[in-house]
């Protein structure tokens, strides 16, 4: 975590000017999600069906190119905005619990400034809604676009966009604990004489084990998640409820909730590296 204080367990970080991280987090998201929209597709599909790696790969083949990347609109603007506000609310968190509240302890400001910010982050729900339903292949005929199925959900009203936000709540803040934490510690660790390319390749590994290992952590909440976005109308079901009900619907296995974690263990690996790192390399220039 960044330095508050003299009693900080990590060197403190020399802060940028307000607002540079909100541009560094939309850069880094913007390549990632460019490269790696093909594996996160593989991988929803199995979330949703409960179907192997394999299997998903065929539907997609039999889909065609075309079908390949529709759905990316959400994400390429969700994710890009949602890793701009991480970043970038996470600074302006901390600067504010700098001024009010120079009393509260580091590490409890820390992860009271990683958690906000991800609070902050599900304002952004209603893409990751359309993404959902932009990906399901039941919905290729109802839906002709996103803003197609932008204008339908309009029809069962405004809390039809923010369902799922409860899942979401609970993964964004303690997933921004994890990271933030974790992810400075492991930078003090940083060897401090291999030159810019090997600091590169070290952003890049941090990035890529944390991600990793978090999305590992909260997969069975992002299934949950898929499945209650899934939906379009009908009675909200709560978090306990939906898990209860995939509990029953995969044969009472704990582990056929985790179906497809491998493929997110390696999509986690590629994306978190390259946010990681590109973000570090985009803010060495404004420090």
């Amino acid at each position: 975590m960044s330095s508050l204080g003299p009693d900080r367990p990590c060197e403190a970080r020399p802060l940028v000017a307000p607002g540079r991280e909100f541009f560094c987090g939309w850069g880094a998201a913007f390549i990632n999600i460019t490269i790696t929209f093909p594996i996160n597709k593989v991988m929803f599909r199995q979330m949703l069906h409960g179907v192997s790696m394999w299997s998903a790969l065929g539907q997609l083949r039999g889909e065609g190119m075309f079908f390949l990347y529709r759905g990316i609109l959400p994400p390429l603007f969700q994710k890009t905005v949602s890793v701009s506000l991480m970043f970038g609310m996470y600074d302006q968190y901390q600067r504010t619990l700098r001024r009010s509240a120079p009393r509260l302890h580091p590490v409890l400001a820390d992860m009271s400034a990683a958690a906000l910010a991800g609070a902050s982050e599900a304002l952004l729900t209603p893409f990751e809604r359309l993404q959902i339903l932009m990906q399901d292949r039941h919905y290729h005929e109802r839906f002709a676009n996103t803003w197609h199925a932008a204008r339908q959900l309009r029809t069962f009203g405004l809390a039809e966009y923010y369902r799922g936000l409860v899942p979401i709540l609970l993964r964004n803040s303690a997933s921004n604990v994890l990271f933030f934490g974790l992810r400075e510690r492991l930078k003090a660790a940083a060897p401090h004489d291999g030159g810019r390319a090997s600091s590169a390749a070290w952003d890049f590994a941090c990035g890529a084990l944390i991600g990793a290992f978090i999305s590992t952590v909260m997969y069975p909440l992002n299934v949950v998640k898929t499945h209650m976005q899934s939906r379009v109308g009908g009675p909200f079901a709560g978090v306990l409820a939906t898990t209860a009900e995939l509990y029953r619907a995969r044969g009472r296995s704990v582990r056929a909730l985790f179906r497809g974690v491998h493929i997110n263990y390696t999509r986690s690996l590629i994306s978190w590296g390259i946010i990681n790192s590109t973000y570090e390399l985009l803010r060495s220039h404004f420090v």
